[in-house]
């Protein structure tokens, strides 16, 4: 396993993450597709044994089951102080939460750290993100509550996920005029068929030192599969998943990236998830794509991945395939 500094901070990290968004509470009605603690034991177990050593969950999935089974296999296979685990605050965790129990306010920020320290059973995070902006609080509340949790020693560093790169680019500015904590990275949508990110996030971050560690990429499994071949539903979560990504993909213009994604997978003899993934994994700014799986088959395509040269041919057939200006949105949706 290769370990890299996730962007300018001195955290090392494995190029991969595994996410861990698919631990939760089997057959519960939001994510049914998820599995418990017994299948997901193996998994973690091959991580650790790959090198794996970052792990990405959050206090949403599952309703915090997620945290909770993260938490408990990692005590299982990794010392404390070789995991670097990450966890998410924004949204509100279970159905009966109250007004202040979702965003990014100072009240919201402090429970969430204590709520999900207590479920993975540590004293602190290595990472906490932000899982989207807030367009009701002011930032300067936002970075201050952020700052005064990595001063608590609750996490050491803090990160961000999906937004515009202008509500990016001011938080950062507020924290650096503050002199208070600033984000070292960022969780964007970012793969071979949703490249739009490249246009201004991933540049601004490149450019200022934030380390990239996309989601989704696979495209929700359509990077995986020709689901012209297998059908649109073609796993249990792609059925069941009401996820934005589940239903993203499909224009004549994904297929072009899927056209030339199955050739070359074939000509080279590997998965297109290996393709894909090698190709993410060679993009400027990327330290770690986040991984998420059910199957250790799933796992090991990835960790192959690692291994997979790309000619600049190769990448030039793939990203001569997409057309840009697309307009999927980032998932920051007005509240």
């Amino acid at each position: 396993m290769k370990y890299v500094n996730l962007g300018n901070s001195g955290l090392k990290v494995s190029r991969l993450a595994l996410g861990c968004m698919s631990f939760g509470t089997p057959g519960n009605r939001h994510q049914p597709w998820v599995i418990g603690e017994d299948e997901a034991r193996p998994i973690v177990r091959r991580a650790v044994e790959a090198g794996i050593n970052f792990f990405d969950t959050a206090d949403v999935y599952s309703w915090g089951s997620s945290e909770q089974i993260t938490g408990k296999l990692l005590a299982e296979f990794l010392p404390r102080e070789q995991a670097v685990i990450a966890t998410k605050v924004f949204h509100m965790v279970g159905a009966d939460g109250g007004p202040n129990d979702m965003g990014l306010s100072r009240k919201h920020i402090l429970a969430g750290i204590d709520a999900s320290l207590k479920r993975l059973g540590t004293d602190y995070v290595d990472l906490y993100i932000i899982h989207r902006f807030d367009y009701r609080t002011p930032i300067e509340e936002t970075m201050e509550a952020l700052h005064d949790v990595v001063r608590a020693g609750k996490a050491r560093y803090i990160g961000a996920s999906s937004m515009f790169t202008y509500q990016f680019a001011m938080m950062q500015e507020v924290a650096r005029r503050h002199g208070w904590t600033r984000f070292v990275s960022m969780q964007n949508h970012y793969n071979l068929a949703w490249r739009e990110e490249e246009r201004d996030m991933n540049a601004y971050c490149i450019d200022t030192g934030v380390g990239l560690t996309p989601w989704g990429p696979l495209a929700g499994g359509f990077l995986a599969v020709d689901r012209r071949l297998t059908g649109p539903q073609s796993s249990g979560r792609a059925r069941l998943d009401n996820s934005p990504t589940n239903a993203a993909y499909g224009t004549e213009s994904d297929y072009r990236v899927v056209d030339a994604l199955s050739a070359l997978s074939k000509v080279l003899g590997v998965s297109m998830a290996e393709v894909a993934l090698a190709w993410l994994l060679r993009r400027p700014g990327v330290s770690a794509p986040i991984t998420g799986v059910t199957k250790l088959a799933q796992l090991d395509n990835s960790l192959r991945a690692l291994e997979l040269s790309l000619t600049g041919a190769n990448e030039e057939l793939l990203s001569n395939a997409y057309i840009p200006n697309r307009h999927l949105g980032n998932f920051a949706k007005r509240r």
